[in-house]
């Protein structure tokens, strides 16, 4: 079992930056991708962006150019720097990694863009 928490969340004013974190129980040297999705109130988990166990990334259309995934593996430690924030960007923001057929989890952190 693998467990991913999530940290960072806050409230912030549109405009403003965030950092999330997302520690695993475990290496993430090897895991072959590692993801951050958000999910609004009243809407559907979306998927915001995707690191790869080689650095390669993926961004979401609606969070290209202000987002930035990274991974720190001597930290087994995911990160979303998150910039310009808009009021739309509030979710509560959860990290994602697939070994093989296991598809895990973190609880989830909330982001809070005010206008």
């Amino acid at each position: 079992q693998v467990q991913l928490v999530e940290s960072g969340g806050g409230l912030v004013q549109a405009g403003g930056s965030l950092r999330l974190s997302c520690a695993a129980s475990r290496t993430i040297v090897s895991v072959l991708f590692m993801g951050w999705y958000r999910q609004a109130p009243g809407k559907q988990r979306e998927f915001v962006a995707a690191i790869t166990s080689g650095f390669s990334t993926n961004y979401a259309n609606s969070v290209k150019g202000r987002a930035t995934i990274s991974k720190d593996n001597a930290k087994n430690t995911m990160y979303l720097q998150m910039n310009s924030l808009k009021p739309e960007d509030t979710a509560v923001y959860y990290c994602n990694m697939l070994m093989g057929r296991a598809d895990y989890w973190g609880q989830g952190t909330q982001v809070t863009v005010s206008s």
